[in-house]
């Protein structure tokens, strides 16, 4: 599912450059560094047999080489020092809304996820991708390494969707079904789409689920300017809002009531919630959250 990536124009390939000078800049004052064991329980890889001795866990006996040996012998494991970054992206239509003075929210999702994919880089973590619309339109498989990494970003930034729709089902089902363990998933987006609680809570339940609300700042307020036509850029739909004072003051609280209902069902799923808007930087306070994660 891992599509050709096409071949960047300069200014883009300047873009993922600037991003890669200023991750290091930041990891500089002390970010860098692995050799620290996963937080929601240890991964543990076999090492070698031994015998028994009391206060062994006994859970870690192996039973039938007990019985060839004619003694208790146990497994003896070492912990794993890193672990697999998995980058979900969201990439339907509604991604491309943004603010007339700031980004949109599709260029602040392609920085901040490049971003973490450079992190866990520098921790020698492995990191994939997966980016979907209303189906998973790509997957990069976890791997260590710089070119890996950089082939990550130009995905990021070079990849056209191919449906405008959103399903937060498909994404989070295709997570489920990949053979990893213990995995810390980044699930990017504006969550506009129903969030299933089926499918949210058999990820946080399998992995580390971290969610990250990227929201334009309109998306909490849209400014008194009158009747406004819209369109729903996945839907095609058009309407007219009333954004005369008394009706913009009611949409902003419709917005921020659904941004507030939303967080609680990501929450009672076992996720954890991080809000990031367009209107001010994020950027350094979520690679502190990530350093803070998984324990540098």
């Amino acid at each position: 599912m891992e599509p050709k990536r096409k071949s960047l124009d300069p200014e883009l390939l300047a873009k993922i450059k600037e991003i890669e000078i200023y991750t290091r800049r930041l990891l500089a004052g002390g970010f860098m560094g692995g050799g620290r064991s996963s937080v929601k329980g240890a991964g543990l890889e076999f090492e070698q047999m031994r015998d028994y001795v009391a206060g062994d866990d006994v859970r870690y006996i192996d039973w039938n080489a007990s019985s060839r040996l004619d003694r208790l012998v146990v497994r003896e494991y070492i912990e794993e020092k890193n672990k697999t970054i998995l980058l979900v992206v969201d990439v339907s239509s509604s991604m491309f809304f943004g603010s007339p003075k700031g980004h949109t929210k599709q260029e602040n999702v392609q920085q901040l996820a490049s971003v973490l994919a450079l992190v866990s880089s520098y921790a020698q973590d492995k990191v994939g991708l997966v980016m979907f619309s209303d189906r998973v339109e790509c997957f990069v498989p976890p791997r260590q390494g710089t070119h890996h990494v950089r082939a990550i970003m130009e995905h990021l930034f070079s990849h056209v969707p191919a449906h405008s729709g959103t399903s937060m089902r498909a994404a989070l089902d295709f997570v489920a079904r990949l053979k990893m363990r213990n995995a810390l998933v980044f699930l990017i987006s504006d969550f506009l789409d129903e969030s299933p609680a089926q499918q949210l809570c058999m990820v946080a339940n399998k992995h580390d689920l971290i969610t990250i609300l990227c929201k334009d700042a309109y998306e909490y307020a849209l400014p008194a300017v009158g009747l406004l036509p819209v369109m729903d850029t996945e839907s095609g739909e058009h309407a007219v809002l009333d954004l005369r004072k008394r009706g913009a003051r009611a949409i902003a609280d419709f917005l921020q009531e659904s941004v507030q209902v939303r967080t609680g069902q990501l929450k009672r799923a076992g996720a954890h919630v991080i809000s990031v808007t367009s209107d001010r930087p994020f950027i350094h306070d979520i690679v502190k959250f990530f350093r803070r994660r998984i324990e540098y």
